[in-house]
């Protein structure tokens, strides 16, 4: 007997902890088009217990991505913040994926804005699976972050197929 999925209504944020939120938000403000919607310093008690931080304050930039789902940008002001390994591979990496329409151009852009791409040719054509037609590119971004950029295959129209 399958158990009933808790009940969630959508994607809210995404955060990232970052070494510097003034270069990571002028990697994503140049990226997006825009501004923060919010940027300045977090030290409310409630902040510390939640995060397990007791005290902590946190150097935060906030923006919306496309869909309505918040980009948290979070320097944690506590002693001791280590790197972590880079390397996708890794147990308890992640990675953010990002659709769009036109892959050249968004590749393009994130890497003039000092990207790292892992194929420094520019995005791979999906061959095999549920993507099959699909492009994807893999980059890393401020503090070994990987962002993925993912257009979707072309599917024909109803329309089209008459």
């Amino acid at each position: 007997m399958a158990e009933s999925a808790a009940p969630l209504a959508r994607t809210h944020h995404i955060g990232m902890t970052v070494e510097s939120v003034d270069a990571a938000a002028a990697f994503w403000g140049a990226f997006l088009g825009q501004s923060p919607r919010f940027r300045g310093l977090l030290d409310r008690p409630y902040l510390g217990r939640h995060v397990g931080y007791p005290g902590v304050a946190m150097d935060v930039a906030f923006f919306e991505l496309p869909g309505g789902v918040w980009l948290e940008l979070l320097d944690y002001k506590v002693a001791g913040k280590a790197a972590l390994p880079e390397a996708t591979a890794n147990p308890g990496n992640v990675h953010v994926c990002l659709a769009t329409d036109d892959i050249d151009s968004a590749w393009k852009k994130a890497v003039s804005l000092g990207a790292r791409p892992i194929v420094p040719e520019g995005p791979i054509d999906v061959t095999h699976g549920p993507n099959t037609g699909a492009r994807a590119a893999y980059l890393r971004i401020h503090d070994g972050i990987t962002l993925e950029l993912f257009q979707p295959p072309i599917r024909p129209s109803a329309e089209a197929m008459r």
